[in-house]
């Protein structure tokens, strides 16, 4: 049995000398080749009709974390200090990949800036700096000062989803590192794990074979049990 190619979104990043190169964390190649996948980075410049071969030839498109989404901030608004590593050609290169995917029903998972993504492209919006905008909400961005393992709090797997059937647990202790989160949820998605605080961690798209996407980062966390369930579940279906 071939295995399928699953696309890894990438950002831009200058080397030492300051030439810009395609990124992504190894730890996102690594957690898909272990689960049986070949990834295949996707550059965040492309335009439309690339993005459309490459969507043909994938068999899964995983979208990566990190940077907030430029396009979450209306365009007479300042930026808050706090805005992290913006890139619009990102956020435009992955809305395409999800506008393109979606249609021809080809499994796609979403990890922290993912869900986002995912979210934002549908309809939906973001609390752009939570500290701020749920003051009673829990710690969520443990990205300093510790390691990327560490877990931070739990979720609840919400039941009667797709990722309660994956990983049949009711809770799940994560990692978090993230200051943004889901305010409202797009019409075409459902929660699938919540924070303490209420805060949606977990999404998938209704009545799709498999669009899933979480807050945390599992790819830090290949020793869990229930990452190697995800990971697997989402190369199944790419198979």
């Amino acid at each position: 049995m071939t295995s399928p190619l699953i696309g890894l979104t990438t950002y831009l990043q200058g080397n030492k000398f300051g030439h810009p190169i395609i990124a992504v964390m190894e730890k996102y190649a690594n957690a898909i080749q272990e689960a049986g996948g070949v990834p295949v980075l996707i550059p965040n410049s492309w335009d439309s009709n690339n993005l459309q071969r490459i969507v043909e030839k994938i068999d899964g498109l995983l979208f990566t974390g990190g940077g907030d989404l430029l396009s979450v901030y209306p365009a007479d608004n300042p930026k808050p200090h706090h805005f992290i590593d913006p890139d619009n050609r990102r956020d435009s290169t992955e809305f395409a990949l999800l506008e393109k995917i979606i249609p021809v029903k080809k499994p796609f998972f979403g990890i922290c800036r993912g869900l986002q993504v995912i979210n934002v492209a549908l309809g939906g919006t973001l609390y752009t700096h939570l500290p701020e905008q749920m003051l009673d909400g829990i710690k969520h961005n443990f990205d300093s000062g510790r390691d990327r393992e560490y877990l931070a709090h739990l979720v609840r797997i919400l039941p009667e989803t797709q990722l309660y059937q994956i990983i049949q647990e009711e809770s799940l202790e994560v990692n978090s590192l993230h200051h943004q989160g889901i305010e409202s949820l797009s019409s075409s998605l459902i929660p699938s794990a919540q924070a303490a605080d209420g805060l949606i961690e977990g999404i998938e798209l209704k009545n799709y074979p498999f669009g899933l996407a979480v807050q945390w980062h599992p790819e830090w966390l290949s020793g869990q049990l229930a990452t190697k369930k995800i990971f697997q579940a989402f190369i199944n279906a790419a198979t």
